[in-house]
C-alpha cells in the first residue's frame, strides 16, 4: 500500500506564506514525478507545479515567481513553498506522484494522490 499524505494547509492572509508538504510512505521501489495540485470550488483540479527525481520543474503560470516546488528524494517528500498568496489561491491542494512499486511497473510508474489540504486565503 502506498499512501500520501499532506500537511501544511490553513487560513492565511492575502500575501502571506504556507508551506507545504507531502510524504509518500509504503512499499515504494522508486518515485518519479511529484506535484501539487490544486480544485478550487465549482472549478477543475489543475495542476499547480511538479518536479522530477533528476529536479527538472514545471509550474502554472499564475503561480510563477510565487511558488517554489522542491522535493526531498530520500524523505520521499515534495513542498511546495506559498508566497504572496492571492484569494484566487484559495483551494484544496493535492499531492500526486508517479509511483514504481517494483522493477517490473512501467518507466513512469503508477499516480497516486494525497486526500488534500485546505489554503484559504483570505482577510
Amino acid at each position: 500500500q502506498v499512501q500520501l499524505v499532506e500537511s501544511g494547509g490553513g487560513l492565511v492572509q492575502p500575501g502571506g506564506s504556507l508551506r507545504l508538504s507531502c510524504a509518500a510512505s509504503g512499499s515504494i521501489f522508486s518515485i518519479y514525478a511529484m506535484g501539487w495540485y490544486r480544485q478550487a470550488p465549482g472549478k477543475q483540479r489543475e495542476l499547480v507545479a511538479a518536479i522530477t527525481s533528476g529536479g527538472s520543474t514545471n509550474y502554472a503560470d499564475s503561480v510563477k515567481g510565487r511558488f517554489t516546488i522542491s522535493r526531498d528524494n530520500a524523505k520521499n517528500t515534495v513542498y511546495l513553498q506559498m508566497n504572496s498568496l492571492k484569494p484566487e489561491d484559495t483551494a484544496v491542494y493535492y499531492c500526486n506522484a508517479e509511483i514504481r512499486l517494483g522493477p517490473w511497473d512501467g518507466p513512469g510508474g503508477m499516480d497516486y494522490w494525497g486526500k488534500g489540504t485546505l489554503v484559504t486565503v483570505s482577510s
